[in-house]
């Protein structure tokens, strides 16, 4: 079957090109001009995708983004004028999978679709995965420390996932944004210092420092294997 696209876009002039490139690109555009169009769209054809515009008639497209990513883990793609960085960082950390500024190429686009239904959402794979008091449930989507729920956007979840399925080993930064936002990437590398200072404030007892997320200096990152943890927890009092 077709990969149905749903682009949540007011400006005919951008919105029916774009579905007519995409539908021969392989794709099922269906195109919604406001936020509640987009409801029912989303209601009615499900898509496996959405391009989303950040300003629409009836409101702001991060709110809709918002909205989504608490009842649903479609991949979203934001569609803004608007470049500078906050503005990409805020709506990744609303769960968006990209960032996408105006005027932008249709191809590009499209290889950027393609990686993100491609690769999948991350917590797809394997079972539930433990390190010291953090557990982390792929297939809910559900991160617990001491068993109390923690509230994480999607790229935060992604991020995590991968950090955690490879405990122990460093993880290089192009690596990582390569397999968690994708290799067609061309926003600023900072996002990925931003989620990980989110990921500690969220999972760390003291994000100053930390047990689980270490930085390796002009490398990348690295989560603590379960032994390590459980042989800070058994070490005795220093003071």
């Amino acid at each position: 079957m077709k990969p149905r696209v749903l682009v949540v876009e007011d400006e005919a002039s951008i919105a029916e090109p774009l579905a007519e490139h995409l539908q021969r690109e392989g794709f099922d555009p269906k195109i919604a001009g406001t936020i509640a169009d987009a409801r029912q769209a989303m209601a009615r054809d499900q898509p496996d995708l959405i391009l989303l515009d950040v300003m629409l008639p009836d409101g702001d497209g991060r709110d809709l983004c918002r909205e989504v990513r608490k009842a649903s883990d479609v991949p979203i793609i934001m569609l803004t004028a608007r470049g500078e960085e906050v503005d990409r960082i805020v709506g990744l950390e609303l769960g968006a999978d990209d960032y996408v500024v105006k005027p932008f190429s249709a191809a590009e686009l499209v290889a950027r679709m393609r990686a993100i239904l491609r690769r999948g959402r991350t917590g797809t794979r394997g079972g539930a995965i433990s390190v010291g008091a953090i557990t982390l449930d792929p297939a809910s989507r559900r991160v617990t420390k001491d068993g109390v729920p923690i509230d994480l956007a999607a790229k935060e979840f992604d991020l995590l996932h991968l950090l955690m399925e490879n405990a122990g080993a460093v993880l290089r930064r192009e690596e990582i944004m390569d397999r968690v936002w994708d290799p067609h990437w061309f926003g600023p590398t900072k996002t990925l210092d931003v989620h990980i200072s989110w990921l500690r404030k969220k999972l760390e007892d003291d994000p100053s420092s930390p047990t689980y997320i270490t930085t390796i200096r002009g490398v990348g990152f690295r989560f603590a294997s379960a032994d390590e943890v459980a042989g800070a927890d058994r070490a005795p009092d220093a003071r």
